[in-house]
């Protein structure tokens, strides 16, 4: 039997290569590769919600493996990441962010379930508020490709946006819903979706002191750490009918421990209801945080 020409061989190889050429170009199109990036400015797709998140400092492309611990915690829960710098202008390793997955959103309540296994597993607890007007932009979510087409395409259009307009919108918030990210940088509100922990850097940043707990408590009214309000917890008919009085006793104790101001992170404590809005009126009457030069906000030029 003789051999195979030559010929054949390299128009197999070819042929091939094409396919495979073919299919990759196929998987970016179903990516989003093609999609247009439509920017716009407007109310967001969510209301305010409860996050359980992690806060890094380090390179954007480790976030990763949060988003990957959230999810297989609670994979029906809807994921998030707020990104804090601008990584054109602050060391791709001095980048701040949080990653984690949201809770619950407007008037809903966390489960007692999801916030067991967060808190077990070292995610804490923080409300993002609702905003009236933000700069958004839509992005298919179909494969994990997408992430990436996703970041170079849609970053680039959102800070055109903004800079043309001469906006302040910061910082950068992306949240996975089922076969879309939804881009989100609001134009109202920021310091509220700043975590204790980037505010306390921000503090060290500008030579400033620690706020003790109880003023902490005032300047971050709506991110209070740890889990649920009292009325969520007793509504679990397990711990009530396995626990008892003891439990009871042990509830009251630490009621009594947050109302004395002693600590400023009981997220138990927390009224998702109604402390957004009186939060707000302490937030006010305190000097909020000066903006910080490599963050993603764009100033306002005078007029």
């Amino acid at each position: 039997m003789g051999a195979v020409p030559e010929w054949v061989l390299i128009s197999l190889i070819a042929v091939l290569v094409a396919l495979l050429l073919l299919t990759l170009f196929g998987v970016a199109v179903y990516s989003g590769l093609l999609s247009e990036v439509e920017v716009r400015a407007g109310p967001p797709p969510i209301r305010g919600v409860v996050v359980a998140y992690k806060f890094r400092v380090g390179p954007y492309d480790e976030s990763g493996n949060l988003y990957t611990e959230s999810v297989s915690l609670a994979p029906k829960l809807v994921s998030i990441g707020v990104y804090y710098d601008n990584p054109m202008k602050v060391p791709v390793e001095f980048c701040r962010y949080i990653v984690g997955s949201i809770l619950c959103e407007g008037d809903e309540k966390p489960l007692p379930d999801h916030v067991r296994i967060f808190r077990k597993h070292g995610f804490k607890f923080c409300v993002l508020p609702e905003v009236n007007h933000a700069v958004m932009a839509t992005f298919p979510y179909t494969t994990p490709f997408s992430i990436q087409l996703a970041t170079t395409r849609v970053h680039p259009a959102l800070e055109t946006y903004v800079k043309e307009r001469k906006l302040c919108a910061h910082p950068y918030v992306e949240i996975y819903k089922g076969d879309k990210i939804i881009f989100m940088c609001p134009l109202s509100r920021q310091d509220d979706f700043y975590v204790p922990e980037m505010k306390e850097l921000l503090r060290k940043e500008k030579g400033e002191e620690a706020l003790p707990d109880s003023a902490g408590s005032e300047l971050d009214p709506l991110m209070l750490e740890d889990t649920l309000t009292l009325e969520l917890v007793s509504e679990s008919r397990e711990e009530t009918e396995t626990e008892g009085p003891q439990r009871k006793e042990i509830m009251g104790s630490e009621k009594s421990t947050s109302e004395s101001g002693a600590s400023c992170s009981s997220f138990e404590e927390l009224d998702l209801d109604g402390n957004a809005s009186s939060g707000k009126s302490q937030l006010d009457t305190k000097t909020t945080l000066r903006k910080m030069p490599g963050t993603w906000e764009k100033e306002r030029s005078e007029e």
